[in-house]
């Protein structure tokens, strides 16, 4: 008799946690994190900066901003990943290096943390810190016509989340605000995490997975998705991406999907970093399309 499957095909933990935990088969797991708070460090000392900026009520909803050198520069902010549980802006400067090369304006999100706090309340901080943006980036250098968002791992599950928030009934806002996303390495259904190593942490429960699962809540929206994953990433986050990219085509959204050479889960945002890379060259053209032109 064949044992009842936990998620999809997978039957057991060990399963799924080899398909969902990115430091496995990693020779030097630790050397990205250590890449990346090195590098942040040197972004933070190499010009001016907002420091946690707050956005929310919390001591942890608050906002890092790396401003352009010229004024009205479009906006890119950054939801940084780690499951939810780990991690925190400071750690992620880095990535505004290669957009402010491009004169864009760079703002990372900082967000409290599971268990602490549930991942609801994590989405609503992510979407709480985009209002914010919307409302104030101006007084920071920034045009609020023109910005745009994305994420990395958990980061790319809360900007899917952000881009299935009702923007003008809950804040006000207009409804489509955003003129690009760009998710790297994201998980759009979390209910194989239930039973992962993850879920003494994070937690989750049905209504949890229910409201919290992008994949299965997409609105018509014109914004503009990139959905990228590193090529040496496991199957799933592969199939995540394709899933969440078809699924944002039937709703009749324009959507790219980009797999990255020779990238592991850490590595797919180095990009960031590279003023010429890919990830870089689409939002700066995503950005740029959405500047009024005259004539």
């Amino acid at each position: 008799m064949n044992p009842p499957m936990l998620y999809r095909d997978f039957a057991t933990q060990a399963q799924i946690d080899a398909q969902y935990d990115p430091t496995v088969g990693l020779e030097d797991p630790g050397q990205y994190a250590r890449h990346f708070i090195e590098r942040s460090r040197e972004v933070r000392t190499q010009g001016p900066a907002a420091l946690q900026v707050p956005f929310g009520p919390t001591r942890a909803e608050t906002l890092d901003i790396f401003p352009a050198a010229q004024p009205g520069a479009p906006v890119f902010v950054f939801i940084h990943g780690g499951y939810w549980r780990a991690f925190g802006a400071a750690d992620f400067s880095c990535v505004a290096a290669g957009l402010h090369a491009r004169g864009i304006t760079t703002v990372v999100v900082n967000y409290a943390l599971a268990p602490q706090v549930s991942i609801d309340e994590i989405t609503r901080q992510a979407r709480a810190s985009l209002a914010w943006v919307l409302r104030n980036i101006q007084q920071h250098g920034g045009d609020p016509a023109r910005v745009a968002i994305g994420g990395h791992s958990a980061g790319a599950h809360l900007a899917a989340m952000a881009l299935q928030t009702r923007w003008a009934e809950d804040y006000g806002l207009p409804p489509d605000p955003f003129a690009a996303a760009v998710l790297v390495s994201g998980i759009y259904d979390i209910a194989p995490l239930r039973y992962s190593f993850l879920q003494p942490k994070i937690q989750l429960d049905d209504g949890v997975i229910r409201r919290n699962s992008p994949l299965f809540a997409v609105r018509p929206c014109p914004t503009p998705a990139l959905i990228a994953w590193g090529e040496a990433e496991s199957a799933e986050f592969e199939r995540q991406s394709a899933a969440f990219d078809t699924a944002w085509r039937q709703a009749g959204n324009p959507s790219t999907l980009m797999p990255i050479a020779q990238a592991n889960h850490f590595s797919a945002i180095f990009g960031f970093e590279q003023p010429d890379s890919a990830l870089c060259d689409w939002i700066a053209a995503r950005l740029d399309a959405a500047r009024p032109h005259s004539g």
